[in-house]
C-alpha cells in the first residue's frame, strides 16, 4: 500500500512538473480535447455516439496540433486519421466536380409537351419530337420522352363530343314547315340542311308535295358526288316509296327519327325557328313567288351575317373581323347631331344653314370627310344646335327628319337591323318589308 501511494505521489509530482513545462497554448487545447470527450461521454446512451461535428473538431485538432494522440480516449487514433482522409476525399471530389447531364428544359416546352400528348392520345415522343423541331425547339427525342407522362399502350376512346364532331360533316337533315299566305292559302317549304356549318343547301316552295316533286329537291341538292353519307328525317308520308328509292340510287343511308320526336331532329328545328321569329313572323306572303324571294333574301342575311352560338359566334360563311375606326371631333360636342354627321349620312351644314351641298367647300357630294366637317362647324356654332335647327325650320332649309336612306339588305355583309314602328323585336329590312 504505501508503495502505490508513492508511485501515485511521484507520477503527480511528474505530472505538476511537465505541466509547467508546457506552453500555454498546449494546455488550452489539451483542456479542449478533454471537455469535448467529456462532452461526448456525458451523451445519455449505450453507446457514445459521435455526430459529424465530433470529427470535423478531431479532424481539425489532428491539423492544428501535434500531440492529439496522448488525449485521445473515447476512439483510437487511427479512426481518426481516416476520418481525415474521407473528409479530404469528399472536399476534392466537390472541387473537381462538373455539371453532367442534360441542360434542363424550359417551363413552357415541359408545358408544350404536356398539352401535345394530351391533345393528340395516337401521337408517341417521335411525332411530338418531330413538331417541336418544326416550331424551332431543339430538344432530344428521349427527353421528349420522359416528359410525357406514362401512358397504357392501348389508346383511350375518343369522347361523344369528339365521335360527333368528327361525323357532322356527314350528317344532313330534310323538312318540310307551312307557310299561310294572305288568301288563306297553305305554302309547303321543303328545306336541306347540312350540319357542319349549318348551311342551308337547298329550298323550294310548293303548295302541293308529292314524293316525286320531294326526290327531285334532293336531286338538286346534291349534284354529282356531293351526297352525304347520312340524311336525317322524320316519318312524314310525304317520303314515299319514290323519294326512298332516289335515296337508295344516290347511296344515302335515312335516319329516321322516332314518332313524334323533333327533339332528335334539333339543328332543323331550330332553323325553323329562326326563320318565324326572324323573318315570318313580320310579313304577310301573298304567294310562292313572293315567300320564294322573301326567303331567298333571308338565306343570303343567314349564310353571310347571321352569327351562331354553336360556330363560335361566327356565320355559316366565315366572316373576317371589320376594324371600327373611331372618328374624333375635338372641336364639338358629343352629340346625336354630330354622330350622324361621323357616319356618312348626308348631312352637310355651315353655320347658320341646315342644307348646303358638299361642292361648296370643295369636297365631292359623298365624301365622309365632308359629313364631318360640316357636321362639326354647325355645332361649333354661337348658338346652340336646337336654336340653329329651329331658325332652320323657319327659314324652310331643315331636312325632313322622317326621309331615311335605303337600307342594306339580308345580303350585304352589316345585316342592318331596325326596331319595326310599334314593335319591340328587331328584324332584317328586307325580310320585314317582305318586298312589298
Amino acid at each position: 500500500m504505501v508503495d502505490r501511494r508513492v508511485l501515485s505521489f511521484l507520477l503527480t509530482v511528474l505530472a505538476a512538473a511537465r505541466s509547467a513545462l508546457r506552453t500555454r497554448a498546449d494546455l488550452a487545447l489539451e483542456n479542449l480535447a478533454l471537455r469535448q470527450q467529456l462532452a461526448v461521454l456525458q451523451r445519455r446512451r449505450p453507446r457514445p455516439l459521435l455526430h459529424w461535428t465530433d470529427r470535423l473538431f478531431w479532424i481539425w485538432l489532428v491539423r492544428t496540433w501535434s500531440r492529439w494522440r496522448s488525449t485521445l480516449v473515447i476512439v483510437k487514433p487511427a479512426t481518426v486519421v481516416r476520418w481525415h482522409r474521407s473528409a479530404f476525399s469528399h472536399f476534392w471530389t466537390w472541387r473537381s466536380r462538373r455539371p453532367t447531364g442534360r441542360p434542363p428544359t424550359d417551363r413552357r416546352t415541359h408545358d408544350l409537351v404536356r398539352h401535345m400528348a394530351h391533345a393528340n392520345p395516337l401521337w408517341g415522343a417521335p411525332r411530338i419530337h418531330g413538331e417541336l423541331l418544326k416550331l424551332g425547339i431543339k430538344v432530344s427525342e428521349r427527353q421528349v420522352s420522359r416528359l410525357m407522362r406514362h401512358r397504357p399502350r392501348k389508346p383511350p376512346s375518343q369522347t361523344w363530343r369528339a365521335f360527333l364532331t368528327n361525323h357532322v360533316g356527314a350528317l344532313a337533315s330534310i323538312d318540310f314547315f307551312t307557310v299561310p299566305t294572305a288568301t288563306f292559302r297553305v305554302l309547303y317549304v321543303f328545306v336541306v340542311l347540312a350540319h357542319d356549318r349549318r348551311r342551308v343547301l337547298h329550298f323550294n316552295v310548293t303548295d302541293h308535295p308529292t314524293a316525286a316533286w320531294a326526290a327531285q329537291q334532293i336531286v338538286e341538292a346534291f349534284p354529282d358526288d356531293s351526297a352525304p353519307k347520312y340524311l336525317v328525317r322524320d316519318r312524314d308520308r310525304i317520303y314515299g316509296t319514290a323519294f326512298r328509292h332516289r335515296l337508295a340510287g344516290m347511296d344515302i343511308e335515312e335516319v329516321v327519327s322516332a314518332p313524334r320526336s323533333p327533339w332528335q331532329n334539333p339543328f332543323f328545328e331550330r332553323l325553323i325557328g329562326s326563320i318565324r321569329r326572324e323573318c315570318l313572323h313580320h310579313v304577310v306572303v301573298l304567294g310562292e313567288r313572293h315567300l320564294h324571294r322573301i326567303l331567298s333574301s333571308y338565306f343570303v342575311y343567314y349564310h353571310r351575317s347571321r352569327t351562331h352560338l354553336s360556330l363560335g359566334k361566327d356565320a355559316p360563311d366565315p366572316r373576317s373581323v371589320t376594324p371600327q375606326k373611331p372618328v374624333r371631333c375635338s372641336n364639338c360636342q358629343r352629340s346625336a347631331d354630330c354622330t350622324i354627321g361621323t357616319s356618312g349620312a348626308p348631312l352637310d351644314r355651315r353655320p347658320g344653314e341646315m342644307s348646303q351641298p358638299n361642292s361648296a367647300i370643295g369636297l365631292p357630294p359623298s365624301s365622309p370627310k365632308a359629313a364631318r366637317r360640316t357636321a362639326c362647324q354647325g355645332l361649333t356654332n354661337d348658338r346652340t344646335p336646337s336654336d340653329t335647327r329651329l331658325r332652320a325650320i323657319r327659314a324652310g332649309t331643315a331636312h325632313d327628319r322622317t326621309s331615311r336612306p335605303s337600307r342594306p339588305s339580308f345580303g350585304e355583309p352589316q345585316g342592318a337591323l331596325y326596331r319595326l314602328p310599334g314593335r319591340g323585336q328587331l328584324a332584317g329590312d328586307r325580310c320585314a318589308a317582305g318586298g312589298v
